[in-house]
């Protein structure tokens, strides 16, 4: 099993396996150049975005700056727009449904690190280069659902469709559908009817 393999799958991997390193380094270039193209350039942001997050629907839209780890491995689907400063770790997949909106200053992250401090530290290898191990869990946000700013949804989340995250939210735990969470962390505010 390869080192990109244990990863999407949440397993211990090695980040500094190169083909997961010219992944990382092509992303980094990619949100960079992204953030450096106006948006009224939207021909040379969409031929950049093809590149970097190539697995999202119709009419996806980011403000920028942006940052990703990977993008590849980031699906969103119809209708999606995220404002300034969205940042995601996706070492794990992150699924984002339909009408999903995204405040700014907000961060989906499915990189962990082990809470044993001897599984955490760096390792050195015989010829002296260090690395460390890492792991993650994949997050979902289902359709119809407003991120407000400054939000963190934190790995191995599920959050449900129709549901709104108040601003300065952490999310650590799932959310079901047809609800607003808040705080820190995050907790059910209130449920949400759908007006008929």
């Amino acid at each position: 099993m390869t080192e990109k393999e244990k990863m999407i799958a949440g397993m211990h991997y090695d980040p500094t396996d190169e083909e997961l390193a010219q992944l990382r380094v092509k992303a980094h270039r990619l949100s960079q150049e992204y953030n450096m193209t106006v948006e009224t350039d939207t021909e040379k942001r969409n031929a950049l975005l093809d590149e970097l997050m190539p697995n999202r629907g119709t009419n996806a839209y980011l403000q920028g700056p942006i940052q990703f780890d990977y993008g590849v491995f980031l699906t969103v689907g119809d209708n999606f727009y995220a404002n300034f400063n969205f940042t995601v770790l996706d070492t794990c997949p992150v699924t984002i449904g339909d009408n999903v909106y995204i405040g700014p200053n907000c961060t989906i992250a499915t990189a962990l690190h082990d809470i044993d401090p001897d599984e955490r530290r760096a390792r050195q290898r015989e010829d002296g280069s260090f690395y460390d191990i890492e792991y993650g869990n994949p997050v979902t946000i289902g359709n119809d659902c407003w991120i407000a700013s400054n939000v963190v949804i934190c790995a191995g989340v599920t959050i449900g469709s129709n549901v709104v995250i108040a601003a300065g939210a952490v999310v650590t735990s799932d959310v079901p559908d047809n609800c607003m969470v808040g705080g820190v962390p995050a907790r059910k505010i209130k449920d949400i009817k759908k007006d008929k």
